[in-house]
């Protein structure tokens, strides 16, 4: 989840849709918002996941202070037009990864960060060796297992069963992706190349598909 807050925000402007682009290239679900205010809301709303947040140099030094304290806040990225002038107070916060300039390398390191988060964020449910040593494979035992590691069984087996039209499914997924902002470069060479490659090499790709699956499997949600 990426958190963009600048106060001249204006989605019409061609330069900012093209750093709209970018940035969801890199992470399917971008945000904007136009004041600290604004940011702070969202945050609060949010139930799930980490938050990377990009802020301006004229609202950052605001933001900063009211957000750096948030657990679900992982990253903060300063983009600014004058680099000198923010990277004095900016050194003082730990989770602010820099200053810049240009959004080429916010998304290079967002693309990294992204990556480790979700990598340490899915769930990896096992049996309790309690409930597997000797004879401890009675009822009892198995009464004990961890409710998360019943939910991620119950969830391959639902989909494992997944017998869908492949058609019907990427259209739904198509529809689905416009809706939020996905560039139409990633969905069309989805469309055209799904068949040429496995499950595990798009999965594995560096594109919209890594970030929304994997927040799929953090919360067990069938429906991503």
């Amino acid at each position: 989840l990426v958190i963009w807050v600048d106060g001249n925000i204006d989605e019409n402007n061609n330069d900012c849709r093209s750093t709209l682009a970018q940035l969801r290239a890199v992470v399917s679900d971008v945000n904007v918002c136009t004041s600290p205010e604004q940011c702070v809301q969202f945050l609060n709303e949010i139930d799930d996941g980490k938050a990377f947040i990009i802020s301006s140099g004229a609202l950052g030094q605001s933001l900063v202070n009211d957000i750096h304290s948030l657990p679900k806040v992982d990253a903060i990225y300063i983009f600014c037009g004058n680099k000198a002038r923010h990277e004095s107070w900016a050194k003082e916060w730990p989770k602010i990864r820099g200053v810049f300039t240009s959004i080429k390398p916010i998304c290079e390191s967002l693309k990294k960060v992204a990556h480790e988060c979700d990598h340490d964020s899915i769930p990896m449910s096992f049996v309790p060796k309690r409930c597997t040593s000797g004879v401890a494979s009675n009822k009892e035992n198995l009464n004990q297992l961890p409710p998360t590691y019943m939910y991620s069984v119950i969830f391959k087996d639902i989909v494992l069963e997944i017998n869908d039209d492949d058609a019907k499914s990427i259209k739904a997924l198509e529809i689905y992706c416009k809706k939020k902002e996905i560039p139409d470069t990633e969905i069309n060479e989805l469309k055209r190349k799904y068949h040429q490659k496995s499950p595990v090499w798009w999965y594995t790709c560096e594109m919209f598909l890594y970030g929304m699956l994997n927040r799929g499997l953090r919360l067990l949600d069938m429906e991503a």
